[in-house]
């Protein structure tokens, strides 16, 4: 177990995991940007670590500053909640190298989770029933044509990255 870990986030998630790190005899520490110095997450921790200026950019998803601070403030793990650098396979190496235990999945699993045409191969290959679908490289109109067909209409048009929903474009049979 850890005896001190560091909670890359703010806000609900960031107090949620204090909470239950609390209750395991953990000690925490909150990340904080300079907007948010009083916020809740830090008062929630037992101690801070100031990693930059207001904008994410410049401390939530500096992955630098996210391991310096830890490595400053004693900590031997990493939690990184949800968003902001959970789902960067990079981070995650990152922390692997510094010496410090990246509480979540292991970058390799990040990285095929990051795609979603190669989640979707992986899920298939474990039995995870999956929506049909295309997935190749070949992009070639007539070749897509002939999936949407071998699939069914109408057929959903998605990006392989992004997320929430953008790109997501639906489409009829022709004619």
């Amino acid at each position: 177990m850890f005896d001190r870990i560091l909670i890359a986030n703010r806000g609900e998630i960031a107090c949620r995991i204090a909470r239950t790190a609390r209750r395991l005899g953990i000690e925490t520490v909150a990340v904080y940007s300079d907007a948010d110095l009083r916020a809740l997450h830090v008062e929630a921790c037992d101690a801070a670590v100031r990693i930059g200026p207001a904008a994410p950019r410049a401390s939530y998803l500096d992955g630098d500053a996210i391991v310096n601070a830890a490595r400053a403030a004693g900590a031997t793990a990493i939690h990184p909640g949800y968003g902001f650098l959970s789902e960067n396979a990079h981070f995650a190496a990152a922390c692997a190298r510094a010496g410090l235990i990246f509480i979540g999945p292991p970058p390799a699993a990040i990285a095929a989770m990051g795609s979603k045409s190669e989640a979707k191969t992986i899920m298939g290959r474990a039995g995870v029933p999956v929506v049909p679908g295309y997935h190749g490289a070949d992009q070639d109109p007539a070749l897509l044509a002939r999936e949407a067909e071998r699939i069914g209409f109408p057929v959903l048009i998605k990006a392989v990255a992004g997320g929430g929903g953008k790109g997501m474009k639906a489409a009829g049979a022709a004619g």
